[in-house]
């Protein structure tokens, strides 16, 4: 089954949930268009939490999600918020949900948790989540070290509850793909950067159109913080760093703040310019009902192509 049944939406597909860009207006804007907008809460504590929440709902009578990253001190708030304002999903990063995914299913809520790898799936489908979001290392920001090609089939024969393959999927031909390793949807980001409706700066958005297959480079591997962004002078800077001893602090200095300067000030130099490798295919700013149109309703175009080529082996 596909998750636009169980989300009850139109498209089974997820609105990543993009730090800084993922607000209410946006989510809202994805979930008019038939998508699961997802805010992302990043750093926001249990009031900002409900702010988004409310505004949101003013905007969509759709279903909508919020992504919690359970390193934020704030996360008991912010979870008792989501519980009272009956969220529909809530999708989570970096830690563990368990102590959570009770008092979030007698809400009412879905929880899916974003995986990186075969035994944390196990682990989650063990607590009674919902979903997972399997995402490869293609993926823009923090992410994992497998491919998606490589991970989706793993984690699915592994796991029953259904899967939702990220990274690299940005139109019809990623989405079958996915499909055909066995995932049940799919959550897109980096396309999405490219939207019309999409609040990130100017020369961000042009930067994503821009950008090429070999654009993007993964920092923080020497701190097991892998990051995918794109080639910059920050980037370059911090990879020559990483081979040096003892410059974690300088490393901690120039990225202070280097997200909400690519997003909000539009610099691209010396901000951390988060896109995925799927980025070359990104080349032209549409709205977001353009960008899924693309990804599902060209599908079976894909499905006929691949059928054609079968046929060749009778």
């Amino acid at each position: 089954m596909l998750i636009n049944k169980l989300l009850k939406i139109k498209y089974p597909v997820i609105q990543g949930a993009m730090a800084n860009i993922a607000t209410a207006e946006f989510a809202a804007a994805v979930s008019n268009t038939g998508g699961l907008g997802v805010i992302g809460a990043g750093a926001m504590d249990g009031e900002q939490a409900r702010a988004e929440i409310r505004k949101c709902k003013e905007l969509t009578d759709k279903p909508f999600g919020i992504n919690v990253m359970l390193v934020n001190p704030y996360t008991d708030e912010i979870m008792k918020v989501i519980t009272e304002e009956k969220v529909a999903v809530v999708t989570t990063g970096a830690g563990n949900p368990g102590k959570y995914v009770a008092m979030l299913k007698e809400s009412g809520a879905k929880i899916i948790p974003v995986v990186a790898g075969v035994a944390l799936a196990i682990r989650m489908e063990r607590l009674g989540v919902d979903g997972l979001i399997a995402e490869g290392c293609e993926a823009g920001g923090h992410i994992g070290e497998m491919t998606t090609m490589t991970l989706i089939p793993q984690i699915r024969d592994a796991v029953k509850i259904p899967v939702i393959a990220a990274g690299g999927i940005a139109d019809s031909r990623g989405f079958i793909a996915a499909l055909s390793l066995g995932a049940d949807g799919v959550q897109i980001g980096t396309s999405l950067l490219v939207s019309k409706e999409c609040p990130i700066h100017e020369s961000y958005k042009k930067a994503v159109i821009k950008a090429k297959d070999s654009s993007t480079t993964v920092t923080g591997r020497s701190l097991n913080m892998p990051v995918r962004v794109m080639k910059n002078r920050m980037s370059r800077k911090y990879l020559q760093l990483e081979k040096e001893i003892d410059c974690k602090e300088e490393m901690e200095r120039l990225t202070l703040g280097s997200l909400r300067r690519a997003v909000f000030e539009g610099d691209i130099d010396d901000g951390s310019v988060m896109m995925g490798q799927i980025a070359g295919l990104c080349n032209e700013e549409r709205t977001i009902a353009e960008i899924l149109e693309d990804i599902i309703g060209n599908g079976m175009k894909v499905m006929d192509c691949i059928g054609e080529k079968l046929g060749d082996l009778q």
